[in-house]
């Protein structure tokens, strides 16, 4: 498709006069989208920020010698790095302005938006830049699946596996502590719909019987003082900061059985958590109150 209204074809870079410098490629309908969407881009920039400051970010980067950068998504609710791929001057610019993660195709030579098909986004709250300025971090929340294979993220074989010989699962993912403790938590809870062989653990007991895990969590709860008020006990008699550390363990493991039990992800009390970020407690009271 012909873009003969158009003075210049991609957006690489501003020049002091305002006018555009852009590079030539094809003229196929998805490219002609993807260089409208730069150039939207590269005007929303200059009106929030002011040329010079976009000018001066996008120099500060240290492109390769082919004006590429590594970029790599990270949830920001979980920290779980979604994807890695690489982006330039034009990629960086529509991700800052459209806030959704942007790469540049070495193969295909142009850019992309990852879920400009699928529709599983990558929304970016914040970009993040390395020490050396040639790493980028891009803080987002997924729509959806990031692995085209279906997968949460990108990232789900194991060395170790590779090194005993195992076949890698796409739901064994590269999980922080937290969050390796709820997926061996949402196991336990899927294993109770087999027929039970001995003594149950802890974790299951705590799955099939609410009143004992409703106890542990609850400030005096009969005559006991369980995990919440000894968490509090560590403050009040000055106990030193690994017995605070260890009731804190005790509190977040229980909290976690009890999400597990209402179909609750600890993704989702974080994303609760992060909107809560723009206001004050005082207005987060009343919202609930409102909301009751």
């Amino acid at each position: 498709m012909a873009v003969a209204h158009f003075p210049c074809i991609q957006f690489t870079r501003v020049t002091p006069k305002g006018s555009c410098v852009f590079s030539v490629g094809n003229y196929s309908r998805s490219n002609y989208k993807r260089r409208y969407l730069v150039l939207a881009s590269a005007t929303k920039l200059e009106e929030n920020f002011g040329q010079s400051k976009v000018e001066t970010l996008l120099n500060s980067i240290k492109w390769n010698e082919k004006g590429l950068a590594v970029a790599i998504a990270q949830n920001v609710d979980t920290g779980a790095i979604l994807m890695q791929g690489f982006v330039n001057r034009d990629a960086l610019a529509t991700t800052i302005s459209s806030r959704k993660a942007t790469f540049y195709s070495r193969s295909r030579s142009t850019l992309w938006t990852k879920g400009e098909t699928s529709n599983n986004f990558v929304n970016v709250h914040d970009i993040f830049l390395d020490c050396d300025r040639d790493s980028i971090i891009y803080l987002g929340k997924p729509d959806g699946p990031t692995c085209h294979t279906g997968a949460e993220t990108c990232y789900f074989t194991s060395v170790t596996d590779i090194l005993n010989d195992q076949q890698a699962e796409e739901n064994k993912l590269a999980l922080t502590t937290l969050y390796s403790l709820e997926s061996t938590i949402s196991q336990r809870k899927a294993e109770l719909a087999a027929p039970q062989n001995g003594k149950p653990s802890w974790t299951k007991r705590l799955l099939l019987d609410q009143n004992l895990l409703c106890s542990k969590i609850r400030l005096m709860r009969y005559s006991g003082r369980e995990e919440a008020d000894e968490l509090c006990r560590t403050l009040e008699e000055n106990e030193d900061k690994s017995r605070t550390a260890s009731e804190m363990g005790d509190v977040l493991y229980h909290a976690l059985v009890l999400l597990a039990l209402k179909d609750v992800k600890t993704e989702d009390v974080l994303a609760v958590l992060r909107h809560r970020f723009s206001q004050s407690g005082i207005e987060e009271k009343k919202s609930r109150k409102s909301h009751s």
